[in-house]
């Protein structure tokens, strides 16, 4: 693929604040690239994240607390440009007002009390879950492949089909890209990759497959919402669906 190697300086540019050389070019080829390379892209972060919650067991931290570092670690490695998504899509699908006033409501930026009611019980959540899984043995590690496998989120949300709200942004340029068998591809690997570290942790191998399963049901079910209230998806849309499908990941990660 000659794309692969922009799309992953867009993917790693994007979704992280590691400090790359730009893609040589932008183009939906790109984009789609990017979209597929996702969960690899933010392996540091995922790295990162399972280091903050190893505190746990490596000085002693409880795990509330590790949980909490962790997901800060999250939020800072990418530049809280998810959880601002978030934000915006909560403050957009609860205003009442229509399609153009809504969007307008999400390019101000401002978070209304929607956004913040959603990212403070979304960020609940995850720590909640995320110091669930850390107090069993290797969870740690689970935490960080859960990080990553999050982001598959955006192969859903660009999934063919799906169009944009706007005409320019980033929403424009990967609405639509992902091909539904590449799409499909992407979620059994995830799947399969989830698989792997739950046993380790005392769970059956088959959560790793539900949590994928639920995360992937979870954001279409947003994706198709916002379709229906903003007319497509915009790049906030893109922000919360990764922090939703995180979500689901530790909930059922959790159990």
């Amino acid at each position: 693929m000659s794309s692969l190697p922009d799309g992953l300086r867009l993917a790693v540019g994007t979704l992280t604040a590691l400090r790359i050389p730009p893609p040589r070019r932008v183009d939906r080829s790109t984009a789609r690239a990017a979209m597929l390379v996702a969960p690899v892209a933010v392996l540091p972060l995922g790295v990162a994240a399972a280091a903050a919650g190893g505190l746990h067991q490596g000085i002693g931290l409880s795990p509330l607390v590790a949980a909490g570092l962790a997901m800060a670690v999250v939020a800072w490695g990418s530049r809280g440009l998810h959880l601002d998504g978030l934000a915006d899509t909560a403050d957009g699908l609860g205003s009442g007002y229509d399609r153009e006033r809504s969007l307008e409501i999400m390019r101000r930026g401002n978070t209304g009390p929607m956004g913040v009611a959603a990212v403070v019980l979304v960020l609940l959540i995850q720590v909640a879950g995320a110091a669930a899984l850390l107090a069993r043995p290797w969870g740690f590690v689970a935490l960080g492949v859960l990080v990553c496998l999050s982001r598959t989120a955006l192969v859903i949300a660009c999934a063919a089909g799906v169009p944009p709200a706007r005409p320019s942004g980033l929403g424009a340029t990967v609405a639509g890209v992902g091909p539904r068998p590449a799409a499909a591809g992407v979620r059994g690997r995830a799947a399969g990759v989830a698989a792997a570290p739950t046993s380790p942790t005392g769970s059956p191998w088959w959560l790793g497959v539900l949590g994928v399963a639920g995360a992937a049901a979870v954001v279409a079910g947003l994706v198709v919402r916002c379709v229906r209230r903003f007319g497509g998806i915009t790049g906030d849309v893109l922000g919360a669906s990764i922090e939703v499908a995180l979500l689901a990941l530790l909930v059922v990660g959790a159990r």
